[in-house]
């Protein structure tokens, strides 16, 4: 017997730690604005009404999402043209200048309306890279999959997402009981963003590490940038089929992280502890769920789960809503939270690894990050505005889960419009535009 075949096969599970180590980051920045909205508003927006104030911010907050399809169509294209581990190594450099600056910057009250306008570039620079962070840690950890296991591997990407949201959580917690409520509200804010900082360099060296994926090594040729801009332009249904897809995902998703210590302190009247103890449940809850689906995912299919997990968040949103809000308990606030994770995690688990499945391999992580991200700037970055505004102009505190019941039913659409051709499992897909087909020939 050969050396060779002695040889134990390398183990994949360093890369990916070191592939999601960023997604962690990009999550925990974005979930820290959300938490903290209330605060921002009122160093940063100060309005005649605290609605107003708030409304400002949360449109800051979604402003981050309108750079996602542009950050997709440029980083994406740099990564299906450079590689997965060069991107992901810039991507993280860009998350970098942008928390840095939200962090650093001085308030309304010293700079005037300049104070503002650096948030808002610091939330544009982090929409700017998070436009492909999601897709390029997808991508690479489908390549890098064992057969039969990519629903496993790539619901890691999401996991670490929900790391990222109970790390958020504790640290609110801990905040809020030993640096209070008052100075929170007034600086301490500040507090999560510069504890983001600080653990950038060490997910800066882990990531440097990540070596690039085999299947991208192999790839002959490398669609020149021109090239991958026409293939994507030509596959816009299939971009269009990945955006209603990916609704029922950005909307659940923010809808039970972002928004809930909103949702829960202003609405229902809740404490900002009692809303990060529902918070921190969710993170866990999604944690738990998301690899069990995303295995179960592999060994009965994806269409099963997205058809059954966009049913049940169809039917199941609103009159879960209109039961908490009808007598507001954190009971109720706890359970409501815990069974919408369970949807999410369900439905995402199976459609993330589909997306990569269905995209032209050579425009992988472009097609899913322009998909991903339109759908986020779209659905997912205004959720918490729209949910704001909905039971503002309604007065129905319920309503946030007719929001989520469109987006499920848009997802549920897609589902059924897969192509018959679709290969559940596949690394390479038979859905490349004429011109991917013509550039495979040569």
């Amino acid at each position: 017997m050969t050396a060779r075949a002695l040889r134990r096969p390398r183990s994949l599970f360093p890369d990916v730690v070191r592939v999601i180590s960023g997604n962690f980051l990009e999550m925990y920045d974005f979930m820290v604005f959300g938490y903290y909205a209330s605060a921002i508003a009122a160093t940063f927006f100060p309005a005649d009404t605290p609605f107003a104030s708030l409304m400002l911010t949360m449109m800051t907050f979604g402003a981050g999402f309108l750079m996602r399809p542009l950050g997709a169509l440029v980083l994406g294209a740099y990564i299906d043209r450079c590689g997965r581990r060069a991107g992901l190594v810039l991507t993280l450099g860009l998350i970098t200048f942008g928390t840095l600056t939200i962090a650093c910057a001085p308030g309304y009250a010293t700079l005037g309306l300049l104070a503002p306008a650096l948030v808002l570039a610091g939330r544009l620079l982090q929409g700017f890279s998070a436009g492909v962070e999601l897709g390029g840690v997808s991508v690479y950890l489908a390549e890098v999959a064992p057969a039969g296991r990519k629903g496993l591997y790539i619901s890691w990407q999401s996991a670490s997402q929900q790391l990222a949201v109970i790390f958020a959580a504790l640290l609110g917690m801990a905040l809020n009981r030993y640096v209070g409520e008052d100075m929170m509200s007034r600086w301490g804010w500040r507090i999560p963003f510069i504890v983001g900082c600080m653990i950038l360099p060490c997910l800066f060296w882990i990531r440097r590490m990540l070596e690039e994926s085999e299947a991208f090594q192999k790839r002959r040729p490398v669609p020149r940038t021109r090239e991958i801009f026409r293939s994507v332009a030509r596959s816009w249904p299939l971009i269009g089929l990945g955006v209603c897809m990916v609704a029922a995902t950005t909307v659940s998703f923010y809808m039970i992280t972002a928004f809930t210590p909103t949702y829960g302190k202003a609405v229902l009247h809740f404490s900002a502890g009692e809303s990060f103890i529902v918070t921190l449940g969710v993170g866990l809850s999604n944690l738990f769920w998301l690899p069990r689906m995303g295995t179960l995912s592999d060994k009965i299919g994806r269409r099963p789960l997205l058809l059954t997990f966009t049913s049940l968040m169809l039917l199941t949103a609103y009159p879960v809503l209109y039961w908490l809000a009808a007598a507001p308990s954190m009971p109720r606030l706890i359970a409501a939270e815990l069974w919408l994770s369970f949807l999410y995690a369900g439905y995402n688990a199976a459609m993330v690894v589909t997306l990569t499945e269905i995209m032209p391999p050579a425009v992988r992580a472009t097609g899913f990050s322009i998909a991903y991200s339109l759908a986020a700037a779209v659905f997912g970055g205004f959720n918490p505005a729209i949910a704001s505004v909905l039971i503002h102009e309604s007065g129905d505190n319920a309503l946030p889960g007719a929001w989520l019941s469109l987006a499920a039913l848009l997802g549920l659409m897609a589902a059924l419009r897969l192509p018959t051709s679709y290969r559940e499992g596949a690394v390479d897909t038979a859905y490349a535009s004429p011109a991917m087909k013509t550039l495979r020939q040569k």
